[in-house]
């Protein structure tokens, strides 16, 4: 077949808006295959022409995407049953015979509208573990304590998460009955208490975890680690945690 005959189509799980569940449907797209073509390209291809595979005209599928370059975690979404990022999902590589491209939105947060879902809890989950160095006024304090080279080598794989949801949407434990807080807030817990100025206040970070929906949740499927797009190692993190948490449940007494 020559490359101008050639055709992608997509199959769009779409829905106006979160509290229009009647208009959930599907509907699939034929556009012009291109050297290269991502998910995204794709998907602006028919925002260019929004028109249905039979030719009916549609509002244009809504998405969400920022960097375009797996950094900043917003274009998550399920291709072909598989929760990814839409930048680097390449058309040749997921569709290597033509076949038709299932895009669906994330689940196990609010629908927004088409593909576009509010990961608010992700963030409100990094408030509730204190997710941040915290320090004193707003003075020069000059240069921080050192952070040792195997120390350093631990927490970058951690700083590589860009809370895209990837790993809550795989989670079991992450569904409408449970407040599990999830593997990536959990991984942040680690990341911090590691830093040398997060240690303060790894007490308050720990503690947070050991409520409900904290670290004791965790139910060990690992799905986590195998759909994360940084591969940071989640399992680690939680086994890591899970032993500090213990540890100051335990003992934290005597540091009071």
């Amino acid at each position: 077949m020559a490359t101008s005959d050639k055709k992608v189509r997509l199959k769009v799980h779409r829905q106006d808006s979160a509290d229009a569940p009647d208009t959930r449907r599907w509907e699939e797209f034929e556009i012009p295959w291109q050297p290269q073509m991502n998910v995204i390209s794709a998907l602006m291809e028919v925002q260019k022409n929004p028109k249905t595979a039979d030719g009916k005209s549609v509002p244009p599928v809504v998405w969400e995407c920022v960097c375009l370059e797996e950094v900043c975690g917003s274009c998550t979404m399920v291709i072909n049953g598989k929760v990814r990022q839409s930048c680097t999902a390449l058309v040749d590589q997921i569709s290597p015979n033509g076949e038709t491209i299932t895009l669906e939105p994330m689940t196990k947060f609010p629908l927004v509208r088409d593909l576009i879902v509010d990961r608010s809890r992700m963030f409100n989950d990094l408030k509730k573990v204190k997710a941040w160095i915290q320090l004193d006024g707003s003075y020069e304090l000059g240069p921080g304590p050192r952070q040792a080279q195997e120390n350093q080598e631990e927490a970058y794989p951690l700083s590589r998460c860009m809370t895209c949801g990837c790993c809550l949407e795989a989670c079991p434990q992450i569904n409408p009955s449970s407040k599990f807080i999830g593997p990536a807030a959990i991984s942040q817990v680690r990341l911090f208490n590691l830093h040398p100025s997060g240690k303060m206040h790894a007490s308050e970070r720990l503690d947070a975890l050991m409520g409900e929906g904290g670290i004791a949740d965790c139910g060990k499927a690992q799905n986590c680690a195998e759909v994360c797009p940084k591969e940071i190692p989640l399992v680690d993190s939680i086994a890591v945690v899970s032993r500090d948490t213990t540890k100051r449940m335990l003992f934290g007494w005597l540091l009071k």
